[in-house]
């Protein structure tokens, strides 16, 4: 059986900018998806229904679906910090510098 010629990149530590988005666009969706997991982390552990947890985040239930779903592009940062503080969780930010990348 022939298989074709595989290569193997290194990622960059971000699979958004990975795919092909532009810095600032790869962080944002980095951020939102780990919001995004959190709140899913938390409606699925709770027990709650879709209903009751929408209630708890301060949005509608087809809203929360959208979170659950990982419809990334609906959703600011603003608004999924807002979802977490709501429902009594802190966001914590951490900023440093990334490594220079040397020439190939």
């Amino acid at each position: 059986m022939n298989t074709p010629d595989t290569t193997i990149e290194k990622s960059s530590g971000n699979v958004f900018a990975d795919l092909g988005f532009d810095a600032e666009e790869a962080q944002h969706l980095v951020l939102r998806s780990e919001l995004m997991r959190a709140i899913r982390k938390h409606v699925e552990s709770s027990g709650q229904t879709q209903q009751q947890a929408a209630r708890l985040f301060g949005v509608t239930q087809p809203r929360l679906n959208m979170v659950l779903k990982g419809r990334i592009n609906e959703f600011s940062l603003d608004a999924l910090v807002s979802m977490l503080a709501k429902a009594g969780m802190r966001v914590e930010l951490k900023v440093k510098k990334v490594p220079a990348r040397k020439a190939a």
